[in-house]
């Protein structure tokens, strides 16, 4: 019974026996692939790849061709100056070419706008994994933390089923009172009231990390204990945020964002400068008025088939301040995208900050914690082995007892916070 408290050897049998546990990295991988917010800005960088060829294609010729079939049925004059019923029927078909030949350096700039764009969202939908295997993370190493919880309230369970059997026993050889055996009872009632509790605390944090997975069934779904939680502080905050600078999606989202705001400008810019195009067409109809004589539709085609060709400059003189205007809003927008990366930045370093000296905090506390643990694990064995040789009281006994559980309580919570806040500092300064 000696390190029952810390270490039971039975493990609550309320979640689903599971052939394959899943590793951290099977849980990123997986929630990469099928979270719905990652799929979305999947969605938006196909969107904008998109856009990029819809730019490019503004370099292209068009081509087109039309016809047409009209009637009208009505009275006219006639050569004799009379009025008499004359309807007609009109045939027409042509066909049409538009070279650009200089579009004011729009098409260029659009194709670079559209660039710069893709590469913002690009930066996104990769910001979008690292913040979903973050939440991964967390959700991951609360799991284990509500586990080793469990565990701890399990040999809380036995100890106090042990100690019930135990003055049971005494009760009915009349060394005890009857008061003693029902504090016994009303300790055991508590204890497995912890353990359900820390159970479903469990369930809880499975349902929160299989929510991240966009998991549809959870039945059966568990994790597997990390195989090295010894990570260690190596680095300073900013020496974390350096390396986070080069290569953190959120930061070079935030980047790419004034570039393609600068882009924008040179783009809107274009409206003042003219343009240049090529234009061919060929056509032919064919016309008829009933009640007159009428060439036959082949000649009239022959006869009425013209061709034209020429270029045509147009030059903004004043369009009423829209292309000013456009500039203007552009010029916003790029002020509003270096606050945006200078926001990112500061957010950036304040999660580092926060990250490195929680972790710190947490170094000290779990080895305080481990002294303080060991110190009320002992006191306990003691207390314990007095109260068995009736030198101390139930009540000194229950106190002792709780005491080492919150002490192995706190060990557990600081561990998991070290481990925790130093997976951060190693993901925030390792290339994803």
């Amino acid at each position: 019974m000696k390190h029952l408290l810390l270490y039971p050897a039975l493990l609550l049998g309320t979640l689903p026996a599971i052939a394959e546990p899943w590793d951290l990295d099977r849980c990123i991988s997986y929630a990469v692939e099928n979270n719905i917010t990652i799929k979305s800005r999947q969605n938006d960088v196909a969107s904008s790849q998109q856009n990029v060829t819809d730019a490019k294609s503004r370099y292209l010729p068009t081509l087109s061709a039309n016809a047409g079939q009209s009637w009208n049925i009505g009275r006219g004059l006639t050569a004799e100056n009379t009025y008499a019923d004359r309807n007609t029927s009109n045939f027409q078909w042509g066909a049409s070419f538009n070279l650009p030949i200089f579009s004011g350096l729009s098409t260029t700039r659009q194709v670079a706008y559209a660039k710069a764009n893709l590469a913002t969202v690009t930066e996104q939908y990769e910001a979008a994994k690292e913040d979903i295997s973050l939440n991964v993370i967390t959700a991951y190493l609360q799991v284990l933390y509500c586990k080793e919880l469990n565990e701890v309230a399990i040999g809380q369970v036995e100890l106090s089923e042990y100690e019930l059997e135990r003055r049971s026993a005494l009760l009915e050889a009349g060394k005890i009172p009857e008061i003693d055996m029902l504090e016994a009872k009303s300790q055991l009632a508590q204890d497995e009231l912890n353990r359900t509790q820390t159970a479903n605390d469990i369930r809880l944090a499975l349902v929160d990390l299989a929510q991240l997975l966009e998991l549809d069934d959870i039945d059966g779904f568990d994790v597997s204990p990390l195989d090295d939680d010894s990570s260690l502080l190596t680095l300073t905050p900013e020496d974390v945020y350096d390396a986070a600078l080069q290569h953190n999606h959120t930061i070079l989202a935030a980047r790419n964002g004034i570039i393609a705001s600068d882009k924008n400008i040179s783009l809107a810019k274009t409206g003042y400068i003219p343009t240049v195009n090529f234009n061919a067409g060929l056509g032919s109809s064919y016309y008829k008025i009933s009640g007159m004589p009428n060439d036959p539709f082949g000649k009239q085609m022959k006869n009425n088939y013209s061709t034209y060709f020429g270029f045509s400059l147009n030059i903004p003189i004043f369009d009423a301040l829209n292309t000013r205007n456009s500039v203007n809003r552009a010029k916003v927008q790029s002020v509003t995208a270096r606050l945006q990366y200078d926001d990112a930045c500061q957010r950036l370093f304040k999660s580092i900050q926060q990250a490195y000296y929680q972790a710190d905090g947490a170094r000290h506390k779990l080895k305080a914690s481990e002294v303080a643990e060991d110190a009320a694990q002992k006191a306990f064995e003691a207390m314990r082995e007095k109260y068995n040789l009736g030198r101390a009281t139930p009540s000194e006994y229950e106190q002792s007892k709780t005491k080492a559980l919150r002490a192995t309580a706190e060990r557990i919570q600081a561990g998991y916070e070290l481990i925790l806040r130093t997976r951060l500092l190693e993901f925030y300064a390792t290339p994803h």
